[in-house]
């Protein structure tokens, strides 16, 4: 207890532009029931820290994890699984002595390998290994106000509809996002939308609308393993691609053997205290 109320201790990261807070939950004990309120109050632009997620680190049960996490989007939704934010996770665990550099984390997706790279020109940059792709789908047809458009699909942690464009810029992704985000093809769960540019073989430009912070973000590193999974199948690029996102940042995805690699930055930006009573928490 301060002079400020009750406090408690936060980092703020930020994955390829992706910005979360994240809160140690063997000091914090928030009780999972409460999390979602948490999520929805510290990440409210003006009244709290502001971001596009929240994510706890926690202890587990489990001899084959080394923690687990609970991640949740600004807008209170339980995600399963965000690759910019398994990065995120990956460094600061092993920052602050939870995990060792190369280790296995629980998300509500499944386990996650996870490597920080401390050599080398990527040195600082975390190497995630993602679950395996489910329900890959190619060439759906779609009616999107009465219009006719071809999407792929697949879930990568999370489901993701992919659209292939010649000018991802030219996307009006706040009209078009929405649209297919909450397509009856996709409900009840929704989908996130990623509309991705092919420059070559190795190479995409990519945008991505995001379910539960629902706007565009900077980067979604689970959006990007689905882009390079679906470029792959249809032959539009080899096993390994470079996205450069929204932000302007470089995602690198790897496909060995059917399983997904993501490789990316995850910076820790600061840290502070959070009081809970000026946020409505307790």
């Amino acid at each position: 207890m301060t002079l400020f109320g009750t406090s408690v201790p936060f980092y703020k990261m930020q994955g390829s532009g992706n910005d979360f807070i994240v809160i140690d939950n063997r000091e914090a004990r928030v009780a999972e029931a409460d999390m979602a309120d948490w999520a929805r109050k510290v990440c409210a632009r003006a009244f709290g820290v502001y971001g596009d997620g929240l994510f706890f680190l926690d202890e587990s049960d489990d001899p084959a994890l080394d923690y687990r996490w609970h991640f949740f989007n600004s807008d209170g939704s339980r995600a399963e699984m965000c690759g910019n934010g398994s990065r995120c996770a990956g460094r600061l665990a092993h920052a602050i002595g939870l995990a060792p550099a190369e280790h296995v984390f629980g998300t509500d997706a499944g386990p996650i390998k996870a490597k920080v790279l401390t050599e080398g020109p990527d040195a600082g940059r975390v190497k995630v290994q993602l679950t395996l792709p489910l329900g890959i789908e190619t060439d759906v047809e779609l009616d999107v106000d009465g219009h006719p458009l071809t999407v792929q699909f697949a879930d990568t942690g999370v489901p993701h509809v992919v659209v292939f464009v010649d000018d991802v810029e030219g996307v009006d992704i706040m009209d078009l996002g929405p649209k297919l985000r909450y397509h009856p093809r996709f409900a009840p769960a929704g989908s996130n939308v990623n509309f991705a540019q092919v420059v070559d073989g190795k190479t995409m430009l990519l945008r991505t609308y995001e379910r539960g912070v629902e706007g565009e973000t900077y980067a979604c590193g689970t959006g990007a393993a689905a882009t390079q999974l679906l470029a792959n199948t249809l032959g539009l690029t080899g096993p390994r691609a470079t996205l450069t996102t929204t932000g302007g940042d470089q995602l690198t995805v790897f496909i060995e053997g059917g399983t997904v690699f993501l490789q990316g930055a995850a910076e820790l930006t600061f840290k502070g205290e959070l009081y809970l009573e000026p946020m409505g928490l307790k």
